[in-house]
């Protein structure tokens, strides 16, 4: 059996705090042999900076996921390419750097890890998720992956639950990410796929989606611009523990976490 962890956008100090408590307390309490975080908020909520990559890997971290704030950080654009565990979007332009899949090895053999982002609602102008796909799950089980993971990073839940049924019995498991609220439709597809559509995020849980929750509110009220801060603590660790069989990559078992941690 292979056991993955998948943890949510990671937002701000708060996020990073609570998930470099979280990772070590999560691989022990469940045997995990992977964890995969997408970190597209980590740098005060929009992007990740190589320095901070460098954290979440010392932290036990095994590859990092994106999404639409990418390229928010100039200095990840230019060094992406010495990154091998970190992925953007697999569907974005030919001609950006980096890559949005890989193949990590485990003791229990090799795992896929694959990052998509979807289009509706969404800024970037990526190409179609649903042909991307296809071709990279297939060059992750010619590199000899047991068992592979999908982050959508999308907006809608129709398209995240289309993923889904696009890749069940193709993958382990299409987990879904960017609206940073944790649904409760995790579940086991026909074909043997785990998916959810939003894993939710490692952020602050009193805020709103990771931000101050005052700040927000008084953005709606008043339709004005506002700053908006990253949020205080608790901090939350959202995701989801999946397990499958090694020899097939079914998936066995989805379950979700949430745990919440103090300064």
């Amino acid at each position: 059996m292979i056991t993955l962890i998948f943890l949510g956008d990671v937002v701000g100090e708060p996020g990073r705090r609570a998930l470099y408590r979280a990772v070590p307390e999560l691989r022990a309490e469940f045997g995990a042999d992977a964890v995969i975080v997408n970190g597209e908020n980590a740098a005060g909520g929009r992007g990740i900076t190589p320095p901070l990559v460098k954290e979440f890997l010392e932290n036990g971290v095994d590859a990092i996921t994106l999404g639409d704030h990418v390229w928010d950080q100039q200095t990840l654009a230019e060094q992406i390419d010495t990154l091998p565990r970190v992925l953007r979007p697999h569907n974005l332009q030919p001609n950006n750097p980096g890559k949005g899949l890989v193949t990590l090895d485990t003791p229990k053999g090799k795992v896929g890890v694959l990052n998509l982002m979807g289009r509706t609602f969404m800024r970037h102008a990526a190409e179609n998720p649903f042909l991307a796909a296809l071709p990279a799950i297939e060059q992750l089980k010619q590199d000899g992956a047991r068992a592979i993971l999908v982050d959508m990073h999308a907006e809608a839940t129709s398209e995240k639950i289309s993923m889904a049924v696009h890749l069940d019995g193709m993958v382990t498991a299409v987990v879904g990410t960017h609206t940073h609220v944790q649904t409760a439709d995790a579940r086991i597809m026909p074909a043997g796929t785990a998916a959810i559509t939003d894993v939710g995020m490692c952020g602050s849980r009193d805020g709103i989606i990771g931000r101050d929750a005052r700040q927000v509110l008084q953005a709606q009220i008043t339709a004005m611009p506002c700053k908006l801060d990253i949020g205080g603590y608790p901090a939350r660790v959202s995701g989801v523990v999946v397990r499958a069989d090694a020899a097939t990559g079914k998936a066995l078992s989805i379950q979700t976490i949430n745990r919440d941690y103090d300064r």
